[in-house]
């Protein structure tokens, strides 16, 4: 077959580059502005050279259903494999990555995220309970504090204060990122200088304290009645399959760092667009404390799906091609990296006549089609922690709205996002002002 990549932005490789890490947003906008709903960007990177962006739902559904040993997705994600590791369930493809779901999806499964709701609870009912009233809040950094405590201690299963304050550190700097990082790992010499050698020697040394975690939580005598995520991996033993082997020490570490990045930072970013979306709509407001009050998750679940829509954390899944195929009636190389572009698919009208407008019922009256809703990818390879995310989302959303009323300080009402490395965060901070409700306020007798 003859091939030929799509149209796309002629500028030089370095320049798509750049602006692909730093304005990510403007120019995916501008692209499919000019060259329509399927463009090329062309990368410096050792891992995407050619980007085929798809946003049309029958393109992404085309994408999703294709065969994992056609389409590998941990491939077109190797460029986070300084951060996850070697073994981590993004960067595995075909039996390998078979088997390390296989070994993790009973720690996500539903009876296990009941069983996690009670502490997810407990740990964000005493951080907001700090939260001051009357002055802005920083919420992503407020959100960042709450979600690194829930995974250190529901996820790692860290609950001793010392090995916390030795992990939090070490752990926010892991995913503290420049994008620009990532596409100068391409250099392994530049290892030894500046932000690369900082970002290796935490590494190292966050490496030695998850490994020594890994090691006595091995040893516990009560390690079966633990309810953390690592328990349950380290007695998982051999899953489904008779034939996997338990997931060894270095493949835990690699599966923490990756449920740490995606659960955390990502939850973090979307607590806070829905803080700020509810703080600008208070009609909105209303209704999820309404239902805050009530106990109504899905009302809330859906304030956190909207904010995920509306605010794209992570701008796309990715496939790289491992023979020539056609896809949404274009033939491409094997070696070609497909993009199914999130970003684009949630500001799409025909997905969502009304994008520009925060209206969380979208997403309990039945309109929104399938693959037009992406933040947890699909397929295969749909990301196995989305029932925990969404879990911690309403349960966080629902200490903060029985407590107070949120609105926007002066100025706070433009807020822009920036990447941080892989994630679109709130440039500002999400900053709102806390007031305590009505029947919190005490009481005067006279």
């Amino acid at each position: 077959m003859t091939i030929a990549y799509p149209p796309g932005p002629r500028l030089p490789r370095a320049v798509q580059t750049l602006m692909y890490a730093r304005w990510r947003d403007a120019l995916m906008g501008r692209s499919a502005r000019r060259y329509g709903d399927v463009f090329t960007l062309h990368l410096v990177s050792p891992y995407a050279e050619n980007l085929v962006v798809f946003s049309r739902p029958e393109h992404i559904r085309e994408i999703f259903a294709g065969t994992p040993e056609d389409l590998h997705a941990g491939e077109g994600n190797r460029l986070l494999v300084h951060i996850m590791g070697e073994h981590s369930v993004l960067l595995t493809d075909e039996s390998e990555h078979a088997r390390a779901r296989r070994l993790l999806m009973p720690a996500f499964a539903g009876s296990s995220l009941r069983g996690y709701r009670g502490l997810v609870e407990t740990i964000a009912k005493a951080h907001v309970e700090r939260w001051g009233t009357g002055a802005p809040v920083h919420t992503h950094d407020r959100m960042n504090e709450l979600t690194l405590d829930i995974i250190t201690q529901v996820v790692f299963g860290v609950t001793d204060e010392r090995r916390r304050g030795e992990l939090a550190p070490r752990l926010r700097r892991i995913v503290d990122v420049s994008p620009i990082m990532f596409f100068g790992w391409k250099y392994p010499w530049l290892q030894q200088y500046g932000p690369w050698k900082r970002f290796l020697d935490n590494k190292i040394a966050l490496d030695a304290l998850l490994y020594r975690e890994i090691a006595d939580r091995r040893a516990r005598p009560d390690l079966d009645s633990r309810a953390d995520v690592l328990s349950r991996l380290l007695a998982v033993g051999s899953g489904e399959n008779p034939s996997d082997t338990p997931l060894s020490d270095a493949e835990l570490r690699d599966q923490l760092i990756t449920l740490l990045l995606a659960g955390h930072e990502t939850t973090a970013s979307a607590l806070s667009w829905a803080c700020h979306e509810l703080a600008a709509h208070p009609d909105i407001q209303a209704a999820a404390r309404r239902a805050a009050d009530e106990g109504d998750e899905k009302y809330l679940e859906a304030v956190m799906k909207e904010a995920m829509r509306r605010h794209t954390v992570i701008a796309a899944t990715v496939r790289k091609l491992k023979r020539d195929m056609t896809i949404g009636g274009y033939d491409l190389p094997r070696g070609t990296v497909v993009a199914t572009s999130i970003l684009l698919a949630h500001k799409r009208a025909d997905n969502y006549p009304d994008a520009l407008v925060f209206r969380p019922d979208r997403f309990l009256d039945g309109s929104v089609a399938a693959n037009t809703w992406l933040p947890f990818g699909g397929g295969v390879r749909r990301c196995l922690g989305a029932g925990f995310s969404l879990m911690e989302g309403t349960a966080i959303l629902q200490q903060i709205l029985t407590r107070y009323a949120l609105t926007l300080p002066p100025g706070g009402e433009d807020e822009p996002s920036r990447i941080r490395n892989i994630t679109h965060i709130p440039a500002n901070g999400a900053r709102i002002v806390l007031t305590a409700r009505e029947s919190e306020q005490p009481t005067i007798a006279i």
